[in-house]
């Protein structure tokens, strides 16, 4: 033995191979054999199984299930024990790959790296799996066994119903001998049951729907942007063939739910026609005449739900909204230090809604007879008004309409509209604006901050990214001192303690910004931020209260659990929670919040229009995630291709880093990057899912097939 494999606690028999995959693997404790005759002649001779592990240097899975298991002595003695490990790089045997994927695909339905497989002592297969975690785990209501239960379970099988498992390792082989012959149904009955368990939060929202003019209920009317959040997922799953096809066909899809929402509220007094941005709510059932203040919260939500509503549809107007939207927070509601302020007055002048009224006369004095007439049909003008005498600016008419009954074409019509929404925003910043409060709220500011990002990466708008990281970078310079998040911003003077959702608001916003930006500083300030809103805020007996240890006694210590106008803590918590683990591999955080979600999964099925951000936190934990990591010069040309793949899609169940492969940092901060190689010198995608990995690929094709 050398003097550098002295310093080692245990050495095997892959220290002399060449692969680095099982060089990786040389100083566990595991009693690996590479594949080979020893391996077999050993599992013949002693009558043992073999447990084969195939996997390859760059799988994420690959290294966790390393780390937890192959590194701990406990489960390698069992392994030891009861079988003749063997282990195999599948770049370098993509024989044995293939031979055994195909086995497990059959067995399972699935497949991926790590692949975890039981053979017969002649190489039969007879059991396999893909990632086997160190102990037993909850992943919503399932359990997914821990390897050390996996391992006694096959060697108590293998010693007592020997027959049983020679005949399924006959059957396993006669499948493979059929010429693509590889089992691709489920058994009946199988389905999705634990996304199957959302469809009740589906049919009573999608009950609820005001299918005449949008949204849920009667006035006054609130955009419940969680609630269609959630249902715009539940139409991306059916489109996956992810839920149960079964509904009942008198109620209307869950995207003709949301997309009627989004439609009437953009069209309605609700939404400010000529500076973009929405008014807090509607007083009627109609989205016409608003209460005026405009919250910095409302425009954050309402932002990413078009947003995301444009790219699972293509809707142009969704867009347009999604961009005046943040126009309107940039030019009216951010701070020169680049916090978002707070909210705008619904009065000024002492008059509700004066700024935002038109009456027709200032209207036909303004604009040319013919623009004025064209406007005023569209928006719904008239000498009496729609509201205190005076007109509340609303889209009554589609542009196709408009176009017709004035004798002219769409371009002609819509260029005319842009002049009017000009000149009449113009002449409206002439007007004594109403007033606005300027403190910097570090949750709301969380929330625009996700809004800001989100849109960046999506939108390739690089002025947004701007914004994003001015704020990002003024929040945590301003308003932490002395490790601690600090509450509020006002004049100069950061204050109070921050509460759970100043934590977790952040935290998310800032993970939004690691993925349209890629610098390494916003996820670990993300994860630190979670890491502290633990110490400081956790319930041991689920979920996290809202004042944390160090916050002056009060007669109870408050836990909101339901959503409101914004998030409950606990529901933003989850979610970032669960985005960590997907990043990480770190099991406790998703634990964490599993342990929560599961208390609450019944009841927010049965109410959903409280629960539209925690639905949303429990249908990534029931989904299968995609974790994405894509490695190259962020900036080069074949990089920007396969990052545009993924972003021309909405794929709210996935995470996404990049970064190159020689940057130590990203790849010790972000373990999904980590051993992530380029191929063949290009700019590589790498998708993996339900803990397994799939074959690296190079090209925008290869990536589309795999998302």
């Amino acid at each position: 033995m050398s003097e550098s494999q002295s310093s080692y606690k245990h050495t095997n028999r892959l220290i002399n191979e060449t692969s680095p995959y099982l060089l990786q693997h040389a100083h566990n404790p595991v009693d690996w054999y590479p594949w080979g005759d020893d391996a077999l002649t050993k599992a013949r001779q002693e009558d043992k199984p073999i447990l084969l592990s195939v996997g390859y240097s760059a799988c994420h899975w690959c290294h966790v299930m390393e780390r937890e298991s192959f590194e701990n002595e406990q489960i390698a003695a069992l392994m030891n024990m009861y079988f003749v490990p063997v282990k195999v790089d599948r770049e370098e045997r993509p024989d044995i790959d293939a031979i055994y994927m195909q086995a497990v695909q059959a067995m399972t339905g699935q497949g991926g790296w790590p692949m975890t497989m039981f053979l017969m002592p002649d190489g039969r297969p007879f059991y396999g799996g893909t990632y086997f975690p160190p102990q037993d785990r909850r992943y919503g209501p399932q359990v997914m066994p821990g390897f050390p239960r996996v391992l006694m379970s096959i060697a108590n099988a293998f010693a007592h119903q020997r027959a049983e498992l020679e005949e399924q390792a006959t059957q396993v082989v006669e499948h493979l001998n059929r010429r693509g012959s590889v089992l691709t149904q489920r058994e009946e009955g199988g389905g999705t049951p634990l996304l199957d368990s959302l469809l009740g939060a589906e049919q009573q929202l999608v009950e609820d729907f005001d299918a005449r003019y949008g949204g849920f209920g009667r006035a006054p009317k609130f955009p419940n942007t969680m609630a269609l959040e959630f249902l715009l997922r539940m139409h991306l799953h059916r489109q996956a063939g992810q839920v149960g096809a079964t509904r009942d066909a008198r109620l209307p899809e869950a995207l003709e739910v949301v997309e009627t929402s989004l439609q009437r509220m953009a069209a309605g007094g609700i939404y400010d026609q000529l500076g973009g941005g929405f008014h807090r709510y509607s007083v009627d059932e109609k989205w016409l005449v608003p209460h005026f203040e405009k919250m910095l919260y409302d425009n954050a939500l309402l932002s990413q739900l078009y947003l995301h509503a444009y790219l699972v549809t293509g809707n142009d107007l969704y867009r347009r909204v999604v961009e005046e939207t943040l126009d309107y927070v940039v030019r009216e509601m951010t701070s020169p230090e680049g916090g978002f302020y707070s909210t705008q007055d619904a009065d000024s002048e002492g008059e509700e809604g004066k700024f935002f009224l038109w009456s027709q006369e200032e209207i036909e004095r303004t604009l040319s007879p013919k623009d004025a007439a064209l406007f005023m049909a569209y928006y719904g003008v008239t000498r009496h008004g729609n509201f205190e005498g005076k007109n509340i600016l609303n889209r009554v008419q589609d542009d196709q309409v408009a176009a017709q009954q004035a004798q002219i074409d769409i371009s002609t019509l819509q260029a005319a509209l842009q002049r009017g929404r000009s000149t009449l925003f113009r002449l409206r910043e002439q007007r004594i604006k109403p007033g606005r409060d300027e403190k910097v709220l570090t949750s709301w500011n969380g929330l625009m901050l996700r809004s800001f990002a989100e849109a960046a990466r999506y939108l390739k708008r690089a002025d947004y990214l701007q914004v994003a990281q001015k704020n990002a970078t003024f929040l945590l310079d301003t308003l932490r001192q002395n490790g601690r998040l600090l509450r509020t911003f006002k004049d100069g003077r950061a204050r109070l303690q921050g509460y759970l959702e100043d934590y977790a608001f952040l935290a998310d916003g800032l993970l939004a910004l690691y993925e349209a930006s890629f610098e390494t500083r916003w996820f670990t300030e993300a994860r630190t931020l979670m890491d502290q809103a633990i110490q400081l805020f956790a319930d041991e007996q689920g979920g996290f209260f809202d004042t944390g240890t160090d916050h002056e006694t009060l007669i109870s210590r408050p836990k909101d659990i339901m959503d409101n106008a914004t998030p409950a803590g606990n529901s933003v918590a989850a979610d970032v929670l669960l985005h960590l683990a997907a990043f990480t591999g770190d099991n406790s955080y998703r634990q964490r919040a599993d342990s929560y979600l599961q208390t609450l999964a019944e009841i927010m099925v049965q109410h959903p229009q409280a629960f539209g951000q925690v639905l949303c936190a429990l249908d990534f934990s029931l989904s299968p995630v995609k974790e994405l990591a894509v490695v190259g010069e962020v900036q080069a040309a074949d990089t920007q291709r396969l990052l545009d793949c993924i972003n021309a899609r909405y794929l709210p169940q996935s995470v996404l880093a990049c970064a190159q492969p020689a940057d130590q940092q990203a790849s010790m901060a972000i373990p999904l990057l980590a051993d992530r190689p380029l191929k063949e010198q290009h700019a590589t995608a790498y998708v993996c899912q339900n803990f397994a990995c799939q074959a690296p690929v190079t090209t925008p094709g290869e990536l589309a097939a795999l998302l």
